[in-house]
């Protein structure tokens, strides 16, 4: 399991780089990208924050996009509650590690325990890993007279398709997609830049409430722990 954690660290930190590059391209400074990576950490919302603003988006609506991406933590935190148990100032911080990673290898586990210890041990390595490559990605980027001719605009679009097709698993999945798509492509003429980004996220959250599906998210093992009809199986 702490293979599995740090293993996930590394990749996830491989990843920071391109963050921390995007984020300089786009006109923050090195240290704003870190302290994004610092406080903020949650990868999709980062990159949706910073492509807003490289958009031409007011810092406002870059902030709303980043907190509908990062709703889903608060869910993940729901279903890991129970599991960690936590209180006081241990609560502030295992709220700060709730994000994607953790919350799959927390909730894969088949005892109370294991997940505890997954959940703490992911979270704290991507921390580390995420951080320190986005420090990295923006110090090289920085370094070079003019970050925009690596084409790094496009880093973060990429991004997304990347988290978001393994999701794409049925027709319904699809067709909220395609409409949210058509609707933000279609927006862009007509309203400020960033706009376009709340509408379509907007479709998502629309087709949820009418679907009322599990809140938790597709990362999460559909068991509960403690409830794993096979304890031998090893997180995903």
């Amino acid at each position: 399991m702490l293979r599995a954690a740090a293993g996930i660290g590394a990749v996830t930190g491989a990843y920071g780089v391109s963050f921390g590059a995007v984020a300089v391209a786009a006109g923050l400074g090195p240290l704003q990208a870190c302290a994004l990576s610092l406080l903020m950490f949650t990868g999709g919302s980062q990159f949706a924050m910073v492509g807003a603003i490289a958009g031409g988006a007011q810092p406002l609506a870059g902030a709303a996009t980043a907190v509908l991406l990062g709703v889903r933590n608060a869910f993940y935190g729901l279903r890991l509650s129970p599991v960690l148990g936590v209180r006081g100032g241990r609560r502030l911080a295992a709220a700060h590690l709730v994000i994607d990673e953790s919350a799959a290898m927390g909730g894969a586990q088949s005892t109370v325990a294991a997940g505890r210890l997954a959940f703490w041990a992911t979270g704290s390595a991507v921390f580390v890993g995420w951080n320190a490559m986005t420090l990295v990605g923006a110090l090289g980027a920085a370094a070079l007279s003019d970050p925009a001719v690596l084409g790094l605009d496009v880093a973060g679009p990429a991004a997304f398709v990347a988290l978001l097709a393994p999701r794409l698993r049925d027709v319904g999945t699809w067709a909220v997609a395609l409409t949210a798509a058509t609707v933000g492509v279609a927006a862009a003429p007509l309203v400020p830049s960033g706009v376009p980004v709340l509408l379509a996220a907007g479709v998502a959250v629309a087709a949820g409430l009418i679907r009322r599906g599990p809140v938790a998210g597709d990362d999460l093992d559909p068991h509960p722990v403690g409830d794993d009809p096979d304890p031998g199986r090893g997180p995903r």
